[in-house]
């Protein structure tokens, strides 16, 4: 073998620790790029906010947001800006008020205890008779199986109405039994609960109507009344935790144009400490001087990559818009079919660039807060060679099931013939496959006699 020298020449990317921060930058939410700036601010000194922008500024950009998101008639008041504080209360809480207005012996009371704490936010317990007999009996022998069985049942007459219910059947039958005697079609709604739960829960109505031996009035009529009934009695009780976002960007029209900025509020502003940086070094000592250089260095890789996260984030959402004018213009139903390489390819950067910057950011536009993820979708090839968007198929689905009569819904070679009609060809098969995805159930399971 005959060995010898030879010259190559290639390039590859160094994950330097700037890169690598720059990258974990860019995919960081706004409230986790704010929660990172400010654990920077704590451990390095020669890093620091400007000062505060001047009323003028956030004037323009409170008008600003309101217009977009439509502002209330009238002036607020002072106290509009005041925390008043919770005034809600939960469903235990709730049941324990009225326990304690109930004449309830001691030994009720304590049974009623663990029964209200055996209840979930929808209103069901949880625990079984026995197993709540057995908890108690550790603390008292002379509770009896009876006894909590009799609790249960005045607590399943507090309000609301069905609380303290085991299983759905149990929870419409004790609001059935609530209502008067003379109420229209109530026997006939005990009935379909107690034997036919599971034909009301699929829409069977004309199974239904055949082992009831109802007419289609007297079950619509049954219908009519279970309707009225709250299946989640404690529902109302639970305080729903909402999700709140600032939106990074901001997109507006002005003047025939959609322009897009950067959410001010969302962008941390940083500089750094003239008074730390300008320190003669004739006035520190050397370990001194290496700790200012090494943080001085620091605090610059960190300005300089929430610069260029920035800049990513701003590129990305003018491409996006520009791509998806006519969602802006038009709504769902008029959504463009994109994919990250789109993107990447318009902007010259690579998809995972356009992956992470597009994960848990959020656009502020006149239609809505949308995360920069929701204006990608699927090609959709049609029979005639066009291209959809799935996200604008799903929205036309969604809006022709939407205005259909209950009474004769669409199958599904009816809403492809239906969509067939707007130019969007696409087989009965993709139409089941997005149908599913929006949550709507079949035409059999939609039908209504109401």
């Amino acid at each position: 073998m005959k060995q010898g020298l030879q010259l190559k020449f290639s390039q590859n990317l160094t994950m330097t620790p700037q890169l690598q921060q720059a990258i974990r930058l860019l995919q960081l939410s706004s409230l986790e790029l704010q929660q990172e700036v400010q654990d920077a601010l704590e451990a390095n000194p020669l890093l620091e906010l400007p000062e505060p922008e001047s009323e003028d500024e956030h004037s323009n950009w409170d008008s600003r947001i309101s217009a977009g998101a439509g502002s209330s008639a009238g002036s607020p008041s002072e106290d509009d800006y005041i925390y008043q504080g919770e005034t809600t209360e939960s469903l235990q809480d709730y049941l324990r008020w009225q326990m304690r207005l109930s004449h309830f012996t001691p030994t009720d009371e304590f049974i009623a205890e663990a029964i209200i704490d055996a209840i979930d936010d929808s209103g069901y317990l949880q625990q079984s008779l026995e197993e709540l007999h057995q908890s108690l009996q550790r603390q008292d022998d002379d509770i009896t199986l009876a006894e909590v069985a009799v609790t249960l049942k005045r607590i399943q007459h507090f309000d609301p109405v069905g609380v303290g219910a085991r299983s759905v059947g149990e929870c419409l039958l004790i609001q059935l039994n609530q209502l008067p005697n003379d109420t229209p079609a109530l026997n006939s709604a005990k009935l379909i609960v107690n034997k036919h739960l599971e034909l009301l829960g699929k829409r069977d109505y004309r199974t239904l109507a055949k082992r009831t031996r109802l007419p289609e009035s007297k079950l619509k009529d049954v219908l009519t009344l279970l309707q009225g009934l709250n299946p989640r009695p404690g529902e109302g009780f639970s305080g729903s935790d909402s999700d709140y976002v600032i939106p990074d960007v901001l997109v507006r029209k002005q003047n025939g144009r959609w322009l897009v900025e950067l959410n001010p509020d969302s962008a941390p502003k940083l500089r750094i400490n003239s008074a730390y940086a300008d320190l003669p070094q004739s006035q520190c000592s050397q370990t001194d001087s290496q700790y200012i250089r090494q943080h001085l260095q620091d605090a610059r890789w960190l300005i300089k990559s929430i610069e260029s996260r920035n800049e990513t984030l701003l590129k990305v959402a003018h491409c996006i818009v520009q791509r998806q004018q006519a969602f802006f213009e038009h709504g769902p139903e008029a959504m463009k079919p994109m994919i990250l390489s789109d993107v990447a390819d318009s902007i010259e950067m690579h998809e995972s660039t356009i992956s992470r910057v597009t994960t848990q950011k959020f656009m502020h536009s006149p239609r809505g807060v949308f995360e920069l993820k929701y204006f990608f979708s699927s090609h959709v090839s049609s029979e005639s060679g066009d291209d959809f968007s799935s996200t604008a198929i799903r929205a036309h689905l969604r809006k022709l099931v939407a205005a259909e009569n209950p009474a004769k819904p669409l199958s599904d070679n009816k809403l492809a013939a239906l969509l067939a009609e707007q130019g969007i060809q696409v087989a009965r098969r993709t139409i089941a496959k997005y149908r599913e995805s929006l949550n709507i159930p079949p035409s059999s399971q939609r039908k209504t006699l109401l």
